[in-house]
């Protein structure tokens, strides 16, 4: 993937993302909707992909209003991933063109890797997902909007185990892909179907828009290191 394509994809991935969670402000009422209602049209300029630098600038500045608002990212994971993609690709954008702006694109990839394996690290170091039973409790006590049936799989003990290990080794071993494209894509599908369960089973939507905005980049980087190799 070329450099210029995966940054336009990021921006189109990025700015649909943004939509969605500006949308949600701006119809479902509240004091934060005239906010919410300045990043969505913000979000559409970007999407367009005229004068992306500056929409990106602007979302820039918007975002510090946000979080100024909240007092901190306020949805947790899924908004610290959307400021990183935000802040990088609008760096790429502002740097000189060559290899600063390629740095800055690079950085979002290298974070985004970082953040399933240290996932995957934390997990395998606790004995309770060792044994499934941080999982089994996630699946018995979670407040996400869990289907009783769906609560019924924290007593399937060995389902529970397999798939407490599946996540862990796959989060580890993530930065591995980055040695073959075909590996990589495969690992990014699987990936992006993780977060599309998570977002059924927990609705956790919101992380599935931003962690899949940010695949461009880790394509192009793992195609940018092959090149250099």
């Amino acid at each position: 993937m070329t450099f210029e394509l995966a940054l336009r994809a990021t921006e189109i991935l990025l700015a649909l993302a943004l939509i969605q969670q500006s949308v949600e402000h701006v119809f479902g009422g509240g004091p934060a909707r005239r906010l919410f209602a300045v990043r969505l049209l913000l979000a559409l300029a970007l999407l367009s992909g005229v004068y992306s630098a500056w929409s990106l600038a602007l979302l820039s500045l918007h975002s510090l209003a946000v979080l100024h608002r909240f007092q901190g990212p306020y949805n947790g994971g899924s908004d610290r991933m959307g400021l990183l993609i935000l802040y990088c690709i609008c760096l790429t954008h502002w740097l000189p063109a060559g290899l600063l702006s390629e740095v800055a694109f690079g950085y979002l990839a290298v974070q985004v890797v970082l953040s399933y394996f240290m996932s995957g690290q934390v997990k395998i170091v606790n004995a309770d997902w060792r044994s499934g039973q941080a999982l089994a409790d996630v699946f018995a006590f979670s407040a996400y909007p869990v289907s009783e049936s769906l609560r019924g799989l924290a007593a399937r003990k060995q389902t529970v185990l397999a798939a407490s290990w599946s996540v862990m080794l796959f989060e580890v071993l993530f930065p591995l892909a980055l040695l073959n494209q075909a590996i990589l894509i495969g690992a990014l599908g699987v990936a992006a179907a993780f977060h599309l369960a998570n977002a059924c089973l927990f609705g956790l939507n919101r992380f599935l828009w931003f962690w899949i905005a940010s695949y461009p980049s880790i394509l192009w980087l793992q195609a940018r290191l092959m090149q250099g190799a």
